[in-house]
């Protein structure tokens, strides 16, 4: 009998988020949301875990195309439904959650809808956080997408990122996972 592994291969770290250490501030951007208005991450205050990923697939329409070729392209859907089934953990942290990809808003409503998403997903279609802080991205069909990353955000400052995401529809998991790692340290240390 053959086993087949289902794992998905560990993404390389190419380096192309070693800048987004913490302490680095957030840019004054306001972002387009999909319940409407803008979020000022740089402005809000307290915690948040903001996970970046490249392009969500919509029944009707093809991926991107290349999008099979690309390693890390997939796994956007699968991802925010993870962070959608955890979403009542990090609240219990008071820890709220966003997604960002650089898709409308008009697709963001749509993919809320779809898939009950409880938290903003903000539109960065202008590429203004991805040039304000040089956001790692890739190019499938002619289109630049971000690529998948995720920065822990307190009080509009960068506290951790978690970059390369290999596994993104158990990313949510190992970022609680981590948190109650940091949690655990914090309070054994005398």
């Amino acid at each position: 009998m053959t086993t087949i592994d289902t794992k998905e291969a560990a993404l390389p770290d190419d380096g192309a988020a070693g800048h987004l250490v913490p302490g680095a501030v957030l840019p004054d951007i306001s972002l387009p949301s999909n319940r409407g208005g803008t979020v000022n991450l740089s402005a809000r205050r307290g915690v948040a875990v903001v996970y970046v990923y490249p392009w969500t697939g919509r029944p009707g329409f093809n991926d991107p195309v290349g999008w099979d070729n690309i390693p890390g392209a997939h796994g956007s859907t699968p991802e925010t439904e993870g962070f959608r089934d955890h979403y009542l953990k990090f609240r219990a942290q008071r820890i709220e959650v966003f997604g960002i990809s650089t898709q409308s808003s008009d697709h963001h409503r749509e993919l809320a809808t779809r898939l009950a998403v409880p938290f903003p997903l903000l539109s960065d279609e202008k590429f203004e956080l991805k040039e304000a802080l040089n956001l790692p991205a890739f190019e499938a069909g002619g289109a630049l997408y971000l690529k998948r990353l995720t920065m822990l955000i307190r009080d509009g400052r960068i506290s951790h990122t978690f970059y390369p995401v290999s596994t993104p529809a158990a990313h949510a998991r190992e970022v609680l996972n981590w948190l109650d790692d940091k949690r655990r340290a914090a309070a054994s240390s005398p």
